[in-house]
């Protein structure tokens, strides 16, 4: 892994529901809202946390390595609020796939850091408990 890149994506990834509201589900609006360019690993399929309406608002700072096959490998959790749910944007992003970065026209393995915060996919009142 000799000529690997940091890169740091922000991403805001909601912890997705099988009541969803919307036709196009976040991980697809996130896939398509990502930047793209030669030297940037972008990301082709998304997994959402499975997590529970109390994690809302919490952050996850993940650092991994997309490698040239655009597998996601070596993961570092850089700041979490709580230690499941850092387990739980881990078992997800195991699952993400992407198209590595390239150099000089080759894939390459690229650093990334990502901060995932945990947002809302219905009202708050829907996570009420009773």
């Amino acid at each position: 892994m000799k000529n690997t890149n940091k890169l740091a994506l922000l991403l805001g990834l909601g912890a997705l529901l099988p009541f969803a509201a919307s036709a196009k589900s976040l991980e697809q609006s996130y896939i398509d809202s990502c930047r793209t360019g030669p030297g940037i690993p972008v990301p082709i399929t998304v997994v959402s946390p499975d997590v529970g309406g109390y994690d809302v608002g919490k952050s996850v700072q993940v650092e991994f390595v997309v490698d040239t096959t655009g597998h996601t490998s070596d993961f570092t959790i850089k700041s979490a609020t709580d230690r499941d749910l850092a387990a739980a944007v881990v078992d997800a992003l195991k699952q993400w796939r992407f198209t590595p970065a390239l150099q000089n026209g080759a894939p390459v393995a690229t650093k990334v850091i990502l901060p995932v915060r945990i947002v809302a996919t219905k009202p708050a009142s829907a996570f009420a408990l009773n």
